[in-house]
Order: structure tokens, then sequence, then C-alpha cells
């Protein structure tokens, strides 16, 4: 990659709320996700991007999804589970005309009765749209 693509895509993962020291959960990774997305919040965070294994609340989560991955209101509430209060999941989905393509609609529907609010959407690469995702701020839990 060109040092200014390599720019470029971190600028993304900046634009897209990530910043140094976050701790960002990767779920959904498999063989057809976007390494140069991947590679670029790691520059951005300082950080690698931990799995699903990783036994601690994150800052932010990714969640790679496909039409086949099965429910996609029960992944968002997983994710939900693992990031730390006022954090945000960036919801990857496959390109319209890509195999594993989710429509907007489920997306939006999905998102609305798992609790979040879309702040967010972008081009997240060659074959990847991406959403980002909060908790409305009138359901944040007071600490």
């Amino acid at each position: 990659m060109s040092a200014t693509a390599d720019r470029a895509e971190t600028n993304l993962a900046v634009r897209l709320g990530f910043q140094p020291d976050m701790v960002v959960q990767e779920l959904g990774y498999d063989d057809d996700v976007d390494q140069e997305l991947r590679e670029a919040i790691e520059r951005a965070t300082g950080t690698e991007l931990v799995d699903e294994e990783y036994d601690d609340v994150a800052d932010a989560v990714i969640l790679w999804f496909r039409e086949d991955d099965g429910d996609l209101t029960d992944a968002l509430v997983d994710a939900i589970a693992y990031m730390e209060e006022g954090g945000s999941i960036l919801l990857l989905t496959p390109k319209a005309g890509a195999d594993g393509y989710v429509e907007p609609s489920e997306i939006g529907e999905a998102s609305t009765t798992a609790g979040l609010s879309q702040t967010k959407s972008i081009n997240a690469g060659k074959n990847w749209n991406g959403a980002r995702l909060i908790t409305p701020k009138g359901a944040a839990k007071k600490r």
C-alpha cells in the first residue's frame, strides 16, 4: 500500500471515532474481511484488535456480519455486552451484489431493536459498507 493510501485508511479509522489506546474487539472475523481497514484501525489506536476470547470490556466493537451469519439483532445485542458504556459498534456488511449482502432495512430494524442509533454510514473498503452504531444518549445508564 502507498503512503497516501495508508494515510487515507488511517484517516477513515480516525473519522469513525477510533482513537489512541482504545481497546477494539473484533467479532465475525473470517478470511473475507478487509485487512487494510483492520490495519488502519490498529494504526489509529496503536493497539492490536482483540478477539471474542478477550475477557474484559472494550471501548469499541467491530462486527463483520454477513446475511448467513444468523440473526443480526442477536449479534448486535451480543456485541453490546462486550462494550464499555458509551462505546460504539462499527457494523461491517458486504456491499450490494456481494455474497452475504445485508439489506439496509434489516440493519435499521436490527439496530433499533437492539437499542442502537446509527450515526454514520461509510464506504469501508472495496467490498464492505460500514455503519457506526451507538447507544442513544437518553438510554445511557447513569454511573
